[in-house]
């Protein structure tokens, strides 16, 4: 592995210690599909789901324990070069044969549902929470929506022709439906029922 990916992945750890963030160890692709190792930026994390007022504090937080009960788990993969960016998603220990509406949020989780801010925008709309279908839609934003089997376990994924801004995608929401697309609604999904802080885009790294 080149050392500018030694540096990235030891920069992608110590952000994750700081907010908090459990990163599973592996090794990032030796190559990708654009640009050179040094545009690879490579992560890797996962939660289990705890409500806000847990004495021992969880970057995944439930805010409705009825349909993202405590204990359920999450994994987030994100993997990018120099253009195109691709996030991978699994859920386990929810409520079975659901849809969840799901979105990359620009602020980490906090106390509050609110606290996560609106959805990521590759093209921001200056009027948010945006519901116009120009700006919210599947290939400005991260949507993720998923159904859940008879386990409780579901998964999607999403590529995008971009890449993150750095420090301004900072975690995914799930939401108690999913994810509407017509005017006046486009991008609305119901309540925030749970939310995850990632270090999307390398958070403390060199923008892009």
């Amino acid at each position: 592995m080149m050392a500018g990916v030694c540096s990235r992945a030891l920069r992608t750890l110590l952000t994750a210690a700081l907010m908090g963030v459990a990163l599973i160890p592996g090794t990032a692709p030796a190559t990708y599909a654009n640009g050179s190792e040094s545009d690879l930026y490579w992560m890797r994390t996962e939660g289990k789901f705890a409500p806000p007022t847990a004495f021992i504090p969880s970057s995944a937080v439930t805010y409705d324990m009825s349909l993202v009960p405590a204990g359920a788990h999450i994994t987030v993969t994100e993997l990018s070069d120099a253009t195109v960016t691709t996030v991978e998603l699994s859920v386990s220990g929810l409520r079975p044969h659901r849809i969840y509406g799901t979105h990359v949020h620009t602020k980490p989780c906090g106390y509050r549902p609110d606290n996560s801010g609106p959805h990521y925008q590759h093209r921001e709309d200056v009027h948010q929470p945006s519901t116009d279908p120009a700006f919210a839609n599947h290939k400005n934003e991260v949507w993720l929506d998923f159904t859940t089997d008879a386990k409780g376990q579901g998964g999607s994924a999403s590529r995008h022709e971009w890449r993150f801004r750095t420090g301004e995608a900072q975690s995914i929401v799930i939401h108690e439906r999913g994810t509407a697309t017509g005017p006046g609604k486009a991008g609305t999904a119901g309540a925030r029922l749970a939310c995850f802080t990632v270090p999307f885009g390398g958070s403390n790294s060199e923008g892009v």
